[in-house]
């Protein structure tokens, strides 16, 4: 498949299984109330970290040479690609489960900051086995351009996860808070089974008993294995460190500036577990187009191509200004009634602006990182996350102790800090491969737009429930107009005859 026939699918895929996930979080966050989304919330980011320790490395490796083997028809090269990767994840697996199960106590009690979160740690192990692998043999189809397998599967897992989760839930509620976020991680590993089989015998199938090529000596390719796996393992263990240090910081802090702990816990969940999900909708289609430019770039950057390398740089930057900037604008204005609709939390779609306009430039970050990965930059991109990360970090920690500032802080150390990965990245980019910033392609005409179609949605939802139109048809009404419009203003300007 083309890179943009693949991208449509993985995105086609992606908004379908993140609307899937997002109706299945409503339906969660309903059936568990905020503060076990909260104590959720607490333990997904120690699953994260567990995934860096072991798997995240060896992904991207995979991913990155199996696409420079395939590129030169070495399919026998690519074939021990996947299973050096394999080898070296349960290598580290083994060694990581032997730590982490006997001291799920005390990482639960003095790291995660809550007791019951111990259940759910002990069996995220199981998961993170499961999730190891399957993303193994994932990457190599992204590497290979051959996304409809992996694409099938990530359907199902999502229709699965959520089957099993509040399957779970329906059958065994009510619970204490820690069984029931057991709960949910047995309907994770559920799923997980079924996506780790399925890949592995679709691996199979598509490299054969004999793949034709060279292949590679096994030093030589450890050598290569690890020299990507280490930093992107590390830069990825140390950023969900301290995205797991400062979502334990939340509720502390908000304790510590006067919230009492259920209280606390049940902001974190509104914050995090509804109103962050909502507005992240629209980064759907950033994975899936990551997952496409990764290995189209390491080809690019193997022939030594560099205007090739500057033009999918320059169309990556331009797709995702114009979506993800009209997006997050009509969420800004919408997220609120559309939280608190879908949630039925009051509070739920509260900071929506700070926080969209963090999402928009996040997304830009992210692409700007898969860019320095795929030209072989991992070193330079794990630099530059752990400066964000640190200084996000202490951002929160100081700001969030003060009574009167409270989540504001945490919003503003999440922008700060994204501000600063985009700069850093942004830098890193233009060096490497000269590239120059397109302004008009790249903010002017999709941020004219989109201010443009948020300020008259702001306008038109207060009319439309003043004549007793309902949230869920005004937002839906709202949306599509704001589309229609942000389409007419683009064409205006011209701007669709870049792409």
């Amino acid at each position: 498949m083309s890179a943009l026939s693949s991208t449509v699918l993985l995105t086609a895929v992606s908004f379908f299984s993140q609307a899937v996930g997002f109706v299945y979080r409503v339906l969660l966050s309903r059936l568990v109330g905020s503060e076990v989304m909260g104590l959720y919330q607490l333990v997904m980011p120690a699953f994260s970290v567990l995934l860096s320790l072991t798997a995240v490395g060896f992904t991207a490796a995979c991913s990155n040479l199996s696409a420079r083997y395939l590129a030169t028809g070495d399919r026998r090269g690519a074939g021990q690609v996947v299973r050096q990767c394999v080898l070296g994840f349960l290598t580290a697996f083994l060694v990581v489960a032997a730590l982490a199960a006997p001291l799920s106590d005390a990482i639960s009690v003095y790291l995660l900051g809550d007791a019951r979160a111990r259940l759910g740690l002990l069996l995220l192990l199981p998961c993170v086995l499961l999730t190891g692998l399957e993303n193994i043999h994932k990457h190599f189809f992204y590497g290979a351009g051959a996304v409809r397998g992996p694409a099938f599967t990530e359907i199902c897992e999502q229709l699965i996860r959520s089957g099993a989760v509040l399957g779970l839930l329906w059958r065994f509620l009510p619970q204490n808070p820690e069984r029931t976020v057991g709960l949910i991680v047995c309907g994770m590993i559920l799923c997980e089974i079924f996506s780790a089989l399925t890949l592995t015998l679709l691996y199979r199938k598509a490299l054969g008993r004999a793949p034709a090529g060279k292949g590679a000596k096994r030093a030589i390719l450890r050598r290569r294995v690890w020299g990507i796996a280490l930093p992107i393992g590390c830069t990825a263990l140390l950023g969900n460190l301290m995205g797991a240090w400062t979502a334990v910081l939340i509720p502390q802090r908000l304790v510590h500036s006067g919230q009492n702990v259920s209280a606390a816990m049940s902001a974190f969940g509104v914050l995090c577990g509804m109103t962050l999900p909502l507005l992240n909708l629209p980064t759907a289609f950033i994975s899936a187009m990551a997952l496409v430019l990764l290995p189209k770039l390491a080809q690019a950057a193997a022939i030594g191509d560099q205007v090739l390398l500057r033009r999918r740089i320059s169309k990556a930057l331009t797709v995702t200004a114009f979506l993800i900037l009209p997006a997050c604008a009509l969420l800004a204005v919408l997220s609120p009634p559309l939280a608190r609709l879908l949630f039925r939390e009051s509070t739920a779609g509260a900071f929506a602006a700070p926080l969209a306009l963090a999402v928009v430039l996040s997304s830009f970050e992210t692409v700007l990182a898969v860019c320095l990965n795929g030209l072989g930059k991992q070193t330079v991109t794990a630099r530059n996350g752990l400066i964000c990360g640190a200084v996000q970090l202490f951002l929160t920690w100081q700001r969030m102790g003060v009574p009167e500032v409270g989540l504001r802080g945490y919003v503003e150390a999440l922008l700060l800090s994204t501000i600063l990965g985009l700069w850093l990245n942004w830098r890193a980019l233009s060096r490497a491969v000269s590239l120059r910033p397109q302004l008009f392609r790249w903010l002017v005409a999709p941020g004219l737009s989109a201010l443009l179609s948020s300020l008259c949605v702001r306008l038109l939802y207060p009319i439309l429930e003043g004549v007793g139109m309902g949230p869920g048809t005004g937002c839906l009404v709202c949306l599509v107009f704001g589309g229609v419009l942000y389409y007419c203003a683009m064409t205006a300007q011209g701007a669709f005859s870049s792409l």
